[in-house]
């Protein structure tokens, strides 16, 4: 069902996907807008227990998107460090393939809105204070990976092309 990658000797190991996975601070995800375009966004997120969780308000056009299709993309570029006199760049990144859940359950939201506050600020008063505060409005979604790949750049694997 999916392609395997083209230049084969630059994917990682899935350990090291997931390594992305684990200390990328920004993706972009992909959702398929209700007008067929493809829309993008970039955000926050954390990866816990094999899946990744995001916050978003309840209504727009990823949570729209998302409602009508849940099949998304979404990618973290951990390394992106130009070379110019190469003309090239050394990079890490890491694609995922994967179904959107919207949760609906208390338990569940709480416990994503708190991982994903716990990973950008370790201070539990404030995690607890903020999904409080924003939980009228709050919606966290889930991605379920399917398919998992990473790639580096051959400056980062020594190798030359």
């Amino acid at each position: 069902m999916f392609r395997a990658m083209r230049r084969e000797k630059q994917q990682l190991s899935n350990r090291e996907a997931v390594r992305i996975l684990e200390q990328g601070k920004t993706g972009v995800l992909a959702v398929i807008s209700e007008n067929g375009y493809p829309y993008t966004v970039p955000l926050n997120y954390v990866y816990y227990d094999g899946k990744i969780y995001f916050h978003s308000a309840k209504s727009g056009h990823k949570i729209d998107a998302i409602r009508a299709c849940d099949k998304v993309s979404f990618c973290v570029i951990f390394k992106d460090d130009v070379i110019k006199e190469k003309l090239t760049t050394a990079y890490e990144s890491a694609i995922v393939f994967g179904r959107a859940r919207i949760l609906t359950e208390e338990q569940e939201i709480v416990e994503a809105a708190k991982r994903f506050s716990l990973k950008y600020n370790e201070d539990e008063e404030l995690a607890d204070r903020e999904i409080k505060n924003y939980w009228n409005n709050l919606c966290c979604v889930e991605i379920v990976i399917d398919h998992l790949t990473a790639k580096a750049g051959l400056e980062l694997m020594g190798q030359k092309e």
